[in-house]
């Protein structure tokens, strides 16, 4: 398997899941999300998967500065409604994180556990999302604006290629290079991040 070799630089997000720790899938339950395993899950990698994994990562740092976040006890409320925009995208992969899921999701052991009825979308908010610990009910809502990393100017017009399908192989590889480049800028520019990241 052949990926950018950014995916692998990127800070990974250290947790701890009780679930999984029951269960005896990760020792004491201590695990680590990677942003390949986010391009894995999400089928792509680009500037809104890079942002959610990076609301992540910011989120749960001001959730949890003194202990390992406890993925499952994580609650996800998106300001806007599931098919606006990105915010499907940007909710699937931070709960894929976090462990949280819809109505569907594993609802426990004789009620531990529980991962279901974590996600909310249409939410009363001020910022993009909201992520809340569930046993202290601690808070924090995050923006993300990539728009001060600029995407390199010969990348429209080889997007502009791409989508009429008239691309060379050359073009194609150009393209995918160009738009890679830009979201390893997002994710290992850890000095533009309290610019593009925004938490209250």
């Amino acid at each position: 398997m052949k990926y950018p070799a950014f995916f692998d630089q990127v800070e990974s997000i250290k947790l701890q899941d009780p679930l999984s720790n029951f269960l005896g899938a990760f020792e004491n339950g201590e695990l680590e999300m990677t942003y390949l395993e986010c391009v894995k899950q999400a089928g792509h990698s680009c500037p809104t998967v890079a942002g959610a994994y990076l609301m992540a990562l910011k989120g749960l740092e001001s959730l949890y500065p003194d202990a390992l976040p406890q993925r499952g006890y994580v609650k996800v409320e998106m300001k806007d409604s599931e098919t606006h925009g990105v915010t499907g995208v940007i909710c699937n992969t931070v709960a894929f994180i976090v462990g949280a899921s819809g109505a569907g999701g594993f609802k426990g052991l004789q009620g531990n556990m529980s991962r279901n009825d974590l996600i909310t979308y249409d939410v009363d908010i001020t910022r993009e999302i909201r992520l809340t610990r569930i046993d202290t009910g601690a808070s924090v809502e995050i923006d993300y604006d990539p728009s001060s990393i600029a995407p390199s100017a010969d990348m429209q017009p080889l997007m502009g290629k791409m989508m009429q399908q008239i691309a060379t192989d050359e073009e194609k590889r150009a393209f995918g290079l160009l738009w890679q480049e830009r979201v390893g800028k997002i994710l290992l520019g850890k000095e533009n991040w309290n610019t593009i990241i925004t938490l209250s």
